[in-house]
């Protein structure tokens, strides 16, 4: 079993993990004495997701379990967002957050952006007119949703190479990665929540004397039946929006766009017919999803999964991609299929840690790929597979080279 987990976490199987999860799947609740408890089946994660015995907070590991995995002290300087944290802290913060992001106070708040996200598009691409080959990533997929996030949150753009480094290396730090020198990253990472964290503090102090009309003005001042956020609370709920409001969305519109260079008859009718963008993104979110799986699980009483006890305090991993692919919930898993009709996937999550930012994500994707499958002239990848980043929890390409004839209007 250790070595199917080493499988999930090797490198040089980022490009095509599928055939590993596959196999995880004839053992659906993997273990061995040194390792996690991996659950690879859909029902199985989709039932734990639900499960309020399972916690998202390091503290509630066991004290030797924690040691193994080398858990950091917890920090001072940057605490951790609501993901990390169980109810009823969790629910509190989520909800003084959605207050100017989404239902039931703010509920236009993102399809009010739909213009704004377009412009943002066309710009984007209109930049690509001078050449014929292009990085997807550098040039739109991660510009994007940066642009948007930066945006909403009332971020300024032109600080994006400052806090690009921080971001990288704090979602870099989700990775398992047992390869690695954890003691070195996890100084690397202290060092990256707090450099982010004093730049978000200038921020926060700004809008506190001036406020603005962006949701980092509305966390500092916003109020509500839960009260006011603390100072630290609108720290790590920032560095929580604004890295998770990239990061996993430039994967998604790569992802994406690779797997239409890879269909393209798919592209071809999202050419033709640009309402199929919202179940392409729903089927792109089962088969490629850019979360792969959330490492950072722990049951707080003994529970038992598919007959096998799962101690109190034990390391959990819930395989969301594997899930996606389980022949006992999807029929022919490893097909892209758009016009697939039961499509419950758990490319945002589920439950109360469901993607806080699915209705952006959603919308920012659909919009992406029907203006690149419209303006492109025959796109075309360079390479495949590209090259991937190294991060086995946010998987996605580093690079998407494609070759195009021209830009349409």
């Amino acid at each position: 079993m250790t070595s199917l987990l080493a499988q999930i976490t090797d490198y040089a199987n980022r490009a095509d993990p599928y055939p590993i999860y596959k196999e995880l799947r004839k053992t659906p609740v993997a273990h061995d004495e040194d390792g996690p408890f991996v659950i690879s089946a859909y029902h199985d994660i989709q039932s734990l997701l639900h499960d309020p015995r399972i916690s998202s907070e390091a503290r509630n590991l066991s004290a030797q379990v924690a040691d193994e995995l080398q858990q950091p002290e917890e920090e001072t300087t940057l605490p951790p967002g609501f993901l990390r944290l169980d109810p009823p802290e969790h629910d509190r913060l989520r909800r003084m957050t959605n207050r100017p992001f989404g239902p039931p106070h703010s509920p236009r708040r993102v399809e009010g952006m739909r213009q704004e996200l377009g412009e943002i598009v066309s710009g984007l691409i209109d930049g690509l007119a001078n050449g014929s080959r292009i990085d997807l990533v550098d040039q739109f997929s991660y510009p994007f949703p940066v642009t948007v996030i930066c945006r909403l949150l009332g971020v300024p753009r032109e600080d994006e190479s400052r806090f690009h480094t921080w971001a990288e290396t704090i979602a870099a730090s989700l990775d398992p990665a047992p390869d690695e020198d954890l003691t070195e990253r996890d100084r690397v990472t202290t060092e990256a929540r707090t450099q982010l964290g004093m730049y978000l503090a200038g921020l926060i102090e700004e809008r506190r004397k001036s406020p603005r009309d962006d949701m980092l003005s509305a966390l500092v001042n916003g109020g509500g039946q839960d009260g006011a956020m603390t100072t630290m609370e609108v720290l790590s709920t920032a560095a929580l929006l604004l890295i998770a409001g990239h990061e996993t969305t430039v994967n998604l519109i790569t992802n994406g766009m690779l797997t239409l260079l890879r269909h393209p008859e798919v592209l071809q009718r999202l050419r033709n017919e640009p309402r199929l963008a919202v179940p392409i993104v729903e089927e792109l979110l089962r088969y490629e999803p850019p979360v792969q799986l959330l490492p950072q699980r722990t049951p707080i009483a003994d529970i038992e999964v598919r007959g096998v006890t799962i101690p109190k305090g034990s390391s959990m991993w819930l395989i969301l991609a594997s899930g996606n692919r389980d022949p006992q919930r999807f029929e022919d898993p490893d097909r892209f299929d758009p016009d697939r009709k039961d499509i419950q996937h758990l490319g945002l999550g589920s439950g109360i840690h469901s993607c806080f930012g699915a209705p952006l994500a959603r919308l920012e994707t659909q919009i992406a790929l029907t203006e690149l499958a419209r303006r492109l002239d025959n796109p075309r990848l360079v390479e495949d597979p590209p090259p991937y980043r190294r991060n086995a929890v946010l998987r996605g390409p580093r690079h998407l080279n494609i070759e195009f004839d021209g830009l349409r209007p």
